[in-house]
């Protein structure tokens, strides 16, 4: 799908939004050759992100052109978005006629409350991951799914991985590893906690436990969702 066209390409911010879903993705499309990178917001008004930092949206999703590539991220603020008609019609019209559509994290489920997901491979967060089938996809235990024009990102950094394959489809292989050498994105965690698989269970158990609040709301509204769907 390599393409030399000018691109145009836009990510969503919303209250309570993890922002390494939005940031690290940007890191990466910000620096797709020949492309410009839109910050938009439902209002023009600066959001805060689930820990407090502050994003100004630089359009409004009224105000936003057609886009080549959209980027959703996820965060507990994906919660009202699942509900909110606006942020849900104006993610069908641009994946509509979108290029690529890059869902990061629980970005998922606002895929899925738009409709977007039936029949599709798709993850998200682990600890969401339960979520996606009762929207009509195929849950998959991956760290990024192509599901083209889909690219689904699973938890947080994963948005990176998912950005880095988004440039390699848009601007051809060694353009996306000129932008991961830029980053010196070499991952080497110091500890092997960064999935459930490998987490210590005492760590998964009190991780689960301090999500569970979010995630037992989360699964109500989706529910809500798919049984009027």
């Amino acid at each position: 799908m390599r393409t030399s066209e000018p691109l145009v390409i836009g990510g969503l911010i919303f209250s309570d939004i993890d922002q390494a879903d939005f940031t690290g993705p940007f890191e990466v499309l910000s620096r797709v050759p020949d492309s410009r990178f839109l910050v938009i917001g439902r209002t023009a008004e600066p959001i805060k992100d689930v820990r407090g930092l502050i994003l100004t949206p630089e359009i409004t999703m009224a105000e936003t052109p057609a886009l080549d590539v959209l980027l959703i991220p996820g965060g507990t603020g994906v919660n009202a978005l699942m509900e909110d008609a606006e942020t849900l019609a104006f993610v069908r019209k641009q994946a509509a006629g979108a290029k690529l559509i890059l869902s990061v994290c629980t970005g998922a489920l606002i895929c899925g409350a738009a409709g977007l997901l039936k029949g599709r491979r798709a993850t998200t967060h682990w600890a969401s991951h339960h979520l996606l089938a009762p929207f009509g996809a195929t849950p998959v235990d991956e760290r990024v799914v192509i599901d083209e024009p889909f690219i689904f990102a699973a938890g947080v950094t994963s948005g990176i991985d998912g950005a880095l394959q988004a440039a390699a489809q848009l601007r051809g292989i060694e353009a996306a590893q000129g932008i991961q050498l830029y980053l010196e994105y070499a991952p080497n965690p110091p500890f092997t906690s960064g999935s459930p698989h490998t987490a210590p269970a005492a760590v998964l158990a009190a991780t689960q436990e301090l999500l569970r609040p979010v995630i037992d709301a989360r699964a109500v509204l989706v529910h809500r969702i798919t049984s009027h769907a």
